[in-house]
């Protein structure tokens, strides 16, 4: 069974970025169900029989398959091989290409990797992230690699599905707009809610906030944003969220794996 690994800041980053690419993958190839699925590939995290790993956790887990696995990480200069400095996550990111190198020696059904980053208004992250990529790139290994880079976190691209359906959370949506002086539909252009204060009057456009506000911290009525809403208006929608260009990588790098079996 094909492993595509997953590397994230959470377990909900996890449970959106995979979902939507199930659904990309479901949509660009005719035959693929959810019955195929669990026979053809699982997602997974660096070490075995874990879903998905953390940014948090990849130094650690390297430490442990030096232990545990043998493994012998490459000496690393902190830069690209024409000597430029790799940007924030860059890094780290190699760091764990490297391991995943080293893994697919005996995991030789690992085919992708995903890299699933909030930016937090650090846009050098995805920068860094390419960086890592066009490196290994160069390398020419066998290994996929999709970029999930949400500006500025994973809720803009939840706020990007949410569609009100009835006509009190439509009533919501509009107190939401006025209550907090937004001369925007939070909805479509969720990339304006740069703001990561708790406190007033900045936390009007805090988009944590506002998903709160408008799904009553219903973890099921998130979903829906995500599962239900049609790829279509989450494409139209995620142009400035980072949203659009995830999954034109998922369809780009991960369909073209599946169409090869």
């Amino acid at each position: 069974m094909l492993e595509f690994i997953v590397i994230v800041e959470s377990g909900a980053d996890y449970r959106t970025a995979t979902k939507l690419a199930e659904r990309v993958l479901k949509e660009k190839v005719d035959w693929l169900d959810d019955f195929l699925i669990q026979h053809i590939y699982h997602w997974t995290g660096l070490e075995e029989r874990t879903k998905y790993s953390c940014w948090r956790d990849i130094t650690k887990i390297i430490d442990d398959a030096k232990q545990q696995l043998k493994y012998k990480a490459p000496r690393f200069l902190g830069h690209n091989s024409n000597g430029v400095p790799f940007k924030a996550d860059g890094a780290t990111a190699m760091k764990a290409l490297n391991l995943v190198l080293f893994l697919q020696k005996t995991r030789k059904e690992i085919k992708a990797i995903l890299f699933i980053r909030d930016l937090d208004n650090q846009q050098d992250r995805k920068e860094g992230l390419e960086q890592a990529r066009l490196e290994h790139i160069n390398r020419k290994l066998k290994l996929e690699i999709v970029i999930g880079a949400a500006d500025t976190k994973r809720e803009v691209w939840v706020l990007n599905g949410f569609i009100p359906s009835n006509q009190q959370e439509e009533k919501n949506l509009d107190l939401i707009k006025n209550k907090n002086q937004l001369t925007f539909d939070p909805c479509i252009e969720s990339h304006k809610l740069r703001s990561t204060s708790e406190t007033e009057p900045d936390r009007n456009r805090n988009v944590k906030v506002i998903l709160e506000q408008l799904t009553k911290k219903d973890m099921e009525r998130e979903k829906q944003c995500w599962e239900d809403t049609s790829l279509e208006i989450l494409r139209e929608r995620g142009v400035n969220t980072g949203l659009t260009d995830y999954l034109q990588e998922v369809e780009q790098r991960l369909v073209a794996i599946i169409l090869s079996l």
